[in-house]
């Protein structure tokens, strides 16, 4: 039996568009984003890919900005 680790993974958008309640939304800085792809794991909804943002379903939670270790994410007022 093989015992491969269980990782949940977010699907695309899983809570829905965001709509108007978002208050931040984080902002990639391109010339310090390596696309090491940390902030697109750890992303509860899913929305980053190599280092862009879709802002219709993105929650600005900020987790990304967190994990990023180049410090490339930046949280900007709505």
């Amino acid at each position: 039996m093989d015992l491969e680790p269980l990782i949940s993974k977010a699907k695309m958008a899983s809570a829905g568009k965001t709509g108007g309640w978002r208050n931040y939304r984080p902002v990639v800085d391109e010339e310090l984003c390596t696309t090491c792809g940390v902030c697109t794991e750890y992303c509860p909804e899913g929305v980053i890919v190599n280092g862009k943002i879709d802002y219709d379903f993105c929650k600005g939670c900020g987790i990304c900005k967190e994990v990023c270790k180049q410090e490339a994410i930046r949280m900007v007022l709505e």
